[in-house]
């Protein structure tokens, strides 16, 4: 078959984007597979998801974007109609197209009208709907009014036999709102650990991998001052080769995605699963994250890591795990048997049975 693959944010290549790329890998087995992007970009995309994402998109071809505003509803559904599927993540919306259509989900769209006529006559024509944790299906099935199936994002582990330090990890992207929000909460993490710090934490250090776009190397230098004179390291746009050194480095693992946000009127503000928690748990990481989001169905509570309400859970509950070695011992053996549920060869197979 003939498949299209359309990703509105493939220029960052983030978590998401390796999600929908390693579909069109899977899918590339057996098929053929075209990305909707700028062609002229091909090259430097796939030179990019290589060296940051770990992924071969050789077998992987690159066509028109017919889902570009300037392409009309009626270009869109002849050119469509060249294609036997197309799989869309949708940023909300649902489009018109001349053949079957998948559309996947990776956040909550509190936005959208599901009640809308226009939208109720759109989803008729999609083929199936999925997302990518629970938390995300119960805000589009309510929202939407539909059924939806959920499929784990691709969790690969290339955990390296390196010598563990006494070191605190984050994973994510560096992401500014307009009005200097944190996405990420990188900054609460480092004035949380500068407290510890100041309350006399010595021989740790706080290490920031953070994947950041151009165009905002003034705000990282302006966010980096602010840890000055303190032992946290910034690492910016690494390769997945690099990335796994510092997971298998690392005892434990921060993240804080949602930490100050109102959940319940802005749900898609909570880390919608959680895929670095994952990783860093398969490193052998203890992870000590914001209780919110897809971040749930990972963890399990005072087991294989933590699940914190506040800013002093997560010191607290940190300064218990450096002062206790048997114990950070002890959930690292349960982080990384938990990591195994959604890690392995399950991916492509649960995408043929959801994509056919």
């Amino acid at each position: 078959m003939k498949i299209g693959i359309f990703d509105p944010y493939l220029n960052t290549l983030s978590g998401g984007e390796k999600y929908m790329l390693t579909i069109a890998t899977c899918l590339a087995q057996d098929n053929e597979v075209f990305i909707f992007w700028d062609i002229s970009k091909e090259d430097e995309i796939k030179k990019t998801a290589t060296r940051k994402l770990g992924l071969n998109l050789s077998r992987i071809k690159f066509t028109d974007n017919i889902f570009a505003k300037d392409v009309s509803t009626v270009s869109r559904l002849i050119e469509s109609n060249k294609f036997d599927e197309i799989v869309y993540l949708s940023d909300g919306s649902i489009p018109m197209v001349g053949t079957k259509l998948y559309v996947h989900f990776q956040f909550p769209v509190e936005w959208v009208n599901g009640q809308d006529l226009k939208t109720k006559v759109k989803l008729s024509f999609v083929k199936k709907i999925f997302c990518n944790s629970k938390f995300t299906k119960k805000f589009i099935d309510n929202k939407l009014g539909v059924q939806s199936e959920i499929l784990y994002p691709p969790i690969e582990l290339h955990v390296k036999d390196l010598k563990k330090e006494n070191v605190i990890l984050h994973v994510g992207r560096f992401d500014l709102s307009d009005s200097g929000v944190n996405y990420k909460k990188q900054d609460v993490m480092v004035e949380a650990f500068k407290k510890m710090v100041d309350k006399g934490l010595k021989d740790w250090k706080l290490r920031l991998v953070l994947g950041v776009m151009s165009g905002d190397e003034e705000k990282l230098a302006k966010f980096e001052k602010s840890a000055q004179d303190y032992p946290v390291e910034f690492i910016v746009n690494i390769s997945n080769e690099e990335l796994w050194q510092h997971y298998s480095k690392a005892k434990i693992y921060w993240h804080a995605t949602g930490y100050g946000e109102d959940l319940e009127i802005h749900p898609e503000k909570a880390e919608h699963f959680g895929i670095t928690t994952v990783e860093a748990m398969g490193s052998g990481e203890v992870p000590v994250v914001f209780n919110a989001g897809g971040q749930r169905e990972i963890i399990e509570d005072k087991i294989n890591g933590f699940l914190c309400d506040s800013i002093n859970d997560f010191i607290l509950r940190t300064t218990e795990l450096i002062q206790d070695k048997d114990l950070l011992n002890k959930m690292s053996k349960e982080a990384v048997k938990r990591s195994a549920a959604f890690s392995g060869d399950r991916f492509c197979s649960e995408v043929k049975n959801i994509i056919r």
